[in-house]
């Protein structure tokens, strides 16, 4: 037997013996992209930052927020980076996203562990005034290596670095929902901001149901989760009806440190491609077990319509688009 069989047969002894661990009903927040998905004015990204966090604190929660410090030069306002501290000073997390969220994929290897370095001094400042260290990583569009010695040279850097790459659990896809629904606030359409939104929870709460059934095959009980969401208005708005969500369906909002505590974010990620894939189904092709793919939740076609509408519409600078371009996904 190999050595990678093993160490996958040992990650499910542990889960069947974890199946009524704390673990279970757990969450942790986290957020991609700050300042913001999408940054129309400095004014809005203030706006969206104070709202989302005073859902956060309104109802007990943390959250690990993962930062691209290169939108913070582009947004020129020091309104910004003092949210950094206050989202701190309020038990919240930090972790690095890139500083100008650009594909490993396109840049290879040395040119992104050049654009993760590049990201860190905003980040070591603000986490050290509370002293804390940066210690959190998410690869931009979960792009991990398209092949193996690329994959392994960044891994190898990051952990030579300190950080740890948190992985998701959930997605909800919602940054496909946020640049319609920051359309509709534009143009102050209610009718269609309220559309979306209700579109979205209802995407949302399908994607955890299909996470939770994905989790039971893979590992016979459900695991604490990762879910990945956005710094966006949409999100900001929304909040309260997502911690309905998250209670109708029996979910404590944990951090992310104890969320990955469950020994199954041990399981070994042997997936190698091009594509930013979630960490569940990273996970059933190392355990060679199938996931529920004919329950698996699609994006509602207008809106999968109306984010390509606008991406055509905005094309993505050749330096760099603070919501990611057209041909990314945005995670």
């Amino acid at each position: 037997m190999s050595l990678l069989a093993k160490a996958a047969g040992a990650v499910l002894a542990i889960s069947a013996v974890w199946a009524s661990a704390a673990s279970a009903g757990e969450i942790a927040l986290t957020f991609d992209d700050m300042p913001g998905i999408d940054l129309p004015n400095p004014a809005y990204v203030a706006k969206v930052n104070r709202a989302l966090l005073a859902g956060l604190r309104r109802h007990g929660y943390t959250a690990t927020a993962f930062v691209n410090a290169g939108k913070y030069a582009e947004l020129h306002d020091q309104r910004q980076r003092a949210f950094l501290r206050t989202w701190l000073a309020a038990g919240m997390d930090l972790g690095n996203h890139t500083y100008s969220h650009e594909s490993l994929n396109d840049l290879g290897a040395a040119a992104f562990m050049a654009d993760v370095i590049r990201g860190e001094p905003i980040l070591r400042r603000a986490l050290g005034r509370q002293h804390r260290s940066l210690r959190w990583f998410r690869f931009p569009d979960l792009e991990t290596g398209a092949d193996p010695a690329t994959k392994q040279l960044v891994a190898g850097q990051l952990a030579a670095r300190h950080y740890r790459s948190a992985p998701v659990t959930i997605d909800p896809d919602d940054w496909q929902f946020a640049e319609p629904y920051d359309e509709a606030v534009i143009h102050r359409n209610k009718a269609r901001q309220a559309q979306i939104a209700a579109q979205y929870l209802a995407h949302l709460e399908a994607a955890i149901d299909w996470s939770r059934k994905a989790s039971v095959a893979l590992f016979g009980r459900e695991i604490a989760f990762v879910i990945l969401l956005h710094d966006s208005k949409l999100n900001a708005d929304c909040f309260d009806a997502l911690v309905t969500v998250l209670r109708r369906r029996d979910l404590q909002v944990v951090s992310l440190q104890r969320a990955m505590s469950d020994p199954a974010y041990a399981t070994p990620d042997t997936y190698v491609g091009a594509d930013g894939i979630e960490w569940l189904e990273r996970w059933s092709r190392t355990l060679g077990r199938d996931l529920p793919w004919d329950d698996y939740p699609e994006v509602p076609a207008d809106i999968v319509a109306a984010y390509d509408r606008i991406e055509q519409d905005h094309p993505c600078p050749a330096a760099f688009h603070p919501s990611g371009c057209a041909t990314a996904t945005n995670h």
